[in-house]
C-alpha cells in the first residue's frame, strides 16, 4: 500500500485533461501490447521504438507536474516498455482512470 503526504488533486483544466487522455489514447491505440493489473498497480506494455518511449517518456514527465501524487514509472524489460501506475488508496480509480485511458479508442 503506497502512503504519500502528496494532495490528491489535479492541476489541469477541463480542456487540457481532455487532449492529454485523448494523447494517451492515440499512444494507446498505436502501441499498446498489453495491460494488467499487479495487486494495485497498473503495468503497461508498449513496442520499445524510440517514437513510444519520446512519447511515453512525456506524459510520465506531464503527469508528474499535474498529479504528483500518482506513482509512474517507465522502464524495458523483455524488448518492451513497461509503464507502471500506482496511487496512493485514496486516488486508486485515478490510476485505474489513467491506466484505461490507454486503452480507450481515439474519437
Amino acid at each position: 500500500m503506497m502512503e504519500n503526504d502528496t494532495p490528491i488533486a489535479c492541476s489541469l483544466g477541463s480542456s487540457d485533461v481532455k487532449q492529454r487522455l485523448a494523447e494517451i489514447a492515440e499512444i494507446g491505440a498505436e502501441s499498446l501490447i498489453s495491460r494488467e493489473a499487479d495487486g494495485d498497480r497498473h503495468l503497461l506494455r508498449f513496442r520499445a521504438d524510440a517514437d513510444s518511449r519520446r512519447r511515453l517518456e512525456g506524459i510520465v514527465a506531464a503527469e508528474a507536474e499535474c498529479c504528483a501524487f500518482l506513482d509512474l514509472a517507465l522502464n524495458k524489460k523483455d524488448g518492451e516498455l513497461v509503464l507502471s501506475i500506482a496511487a496512493p488508496k485514496d486516488a486508486k480509480t485515478l490510476a485505474d482512470g489513467l491506466a484505461g485511458a490507454f486503452t480507450r479508442a481515439t474519437t
